[in-house]
């Protein structure tokens, strides 16, 4: 069987729009650049995606969780360094005014989008913080700003949840929620976006251990995404060497490969103790760990990171899942193949015709498996055209109410990817899927 994945990112967005997973912001009215709306499917394949990071980083002994709030005092950012070098170099075209990253494009060639030579102005800083107001009073010193990162919540968390938790070293802190970047050069359907969902744990060690926890969690993450489904040869590491940011030791990126090419998908980071030492030095407050391990012994903790872009690793999945079986030809169909704890739609029950009885006998079964299960429940079109759609949106099983199912009390399941069919009783039916399932 020939099997076609998707050439370019033009294909995943519009299965999405099409069939409801992602759809532009705004879109009656002409959209809003680089800004998603997640649909009825894209917000269960979401959920999915949080509640599986949640469970792996929260459901263990040594990481807490926390949801900070997205305004923080503006001098948070002061002591992170994002007020005085949260910037990317931007150039514009003095003929078509059109904006760049003076980093990644050669300022020597003519531009990309109007061809005009010698054209662009000299590079200069751009913030990439937006900027809001609190009060009544719109001054200066009501000044604060949509959140680039979720880390710094944690940071400034770190001696409520130690104390509260009583917590020794090591152990994390974790969090997932929107961050906001004015992004020169959005693009890439929801790969780079001004607004966005991270997924962040924050691991506080004692100095020197660094080697040793970055270690755990490249394996701990890497083994991660191969659990949501995720081929590994479409995975690689990406060692930044000695390009780093202001506040890192080391940093590894998990790259995946994207129609656009490979590119980074979750960064685990030594940050040492930059962070920590820099809010206490601005806030004042006293942020030592006292190891009572070490003779109490005071030191600031060094921090590993992992942070995981949650709209990357869901396009990740769907270019990962999006497959086009027997392209060109008459068995030509579309199958988006999630593994079932990721699809958005578990089980599909279709009876065979819009008619009473079989309803009365489909109804049930729907309203059972939808206690545990995302569940749809549609009559619309012949059966064949429901199959296709249900594969179309990634269900791993479609369970059919036919005539027979009114003398034998049993029902039709189809397999997804193999489309092999299974007559099965439907007193059984909850222990049947709970095996293909396995969760």
């Amino acid at each position: 069987m020939e099997i076609k994945k998707a050439q370019d990112m033009q294909e995943i967005v519009s299965l999405s729009k099409r069939r409801g997973f992602i759809f532009q912001s705004s879109e009656i009215y002409g959209g809003l650049g680089s800004c998603w709306d997640y649909g009825p499917l894209g917000v269960e394949l979401k959920r999915n995606v949080k509640d599986s990071w949640w469970k792996a980083m929260t459901y263990r002994e040594d990481i807490d969780g926390i949801d900070a709030s997205i305004l923080m005092h503006p001098t948070v950012w002061k002591a992170s360094g994002h007020i005085d070098g949260f910037s990317d170099p931007l150039v514009d075209c003095k003929e078509c005014k059109a904006r760049f990253r003076a980093d990644k494009i050669d300022l020597t060639a003519p531009c990309e989008s109007c061809g005009a030579k010698d054209s662009f102005t000299e590079p200069r800083d751009f913030n990439l913080m937006f900027e809001t107001t609190m009060g009544p009073v719109k001054d200066s010193g009501s000044v604060v700003y949509l959140r680039p990162e979720t880390a710094q919540g944690i940071y400034t968390n770190f001696l409520n949840v130690q104390s509260t938790m009583r917590r020794k070293l090591p152990f994390g802190i974790a969090q997932i929620g929107k961050a906001f970047r004015n992004e020169i050069t959005p693009g890439n359907f929801i790969f780079r976006t001004r607004e966005f969902e991270q997924m962040e744990m924050q691991y506080f060690i004692k100095p020197g251990m660094q080697a040793e926890a970055m270690e755990k969690w490249k394996e701990l993450r890497w083994q991660w995404h191969l659990d949501q489904g995720i081929d590994p040869k479409n995975l690689r590491w990406h060692d930044h060497g000695d390009d780093l940011a202001h506040y890192a030791e080391a940093a590894f990126d998990i790259e995946y490969k994207f129609p656009i090419g490979w590119d980074e998908m979750e960064g685990v980071h030594s940050r040492t103790d930059f962070d920590l030492a820099r809010h206490a030095e601005f806030s004042g407050k006293n942020l030592n760990y006292v190891d009572q391990a070490d003779g109490n012994k005071k030191y600031i903790p060094y921090v590993l990171e992992t942070s995981v872009g949650c709209d990357r690793h869901i396009l990740a999945l769907l270019c990962e899942a999006y497959r086009i079986e027997n392209p060109g030809t008459k068995e030509e169909r579309t199958v988006m193949g999630f593994i079932p704890k990721m699809a958005p739609i578990k089980v599909a029950v279709l009876p065979l015709m819009k008619k009473a009885p079989l309803e009365e006998k489909a109804k049930p079964i729907f309203e059972l498996l939808q206690k545990k299960y995302k569940c749809e429940y549609d009559t619309a079109g012949n059966i064949g055209k429901r199959y296709r759609r249900q594969d179309e949106i990634g269900t791993p099983l479609c369970i059919t109410v036919d005539y027979d199912t009114l003398d034998d009390l049993a029902v039709t399941v189809r397999d997804r990817d193999s489309m092999q069919q299974e007559r099965v009783k439907i007193d059984n039916l909850e222990e049947y899927i709970l095996k293909v399932f396995k969760f």
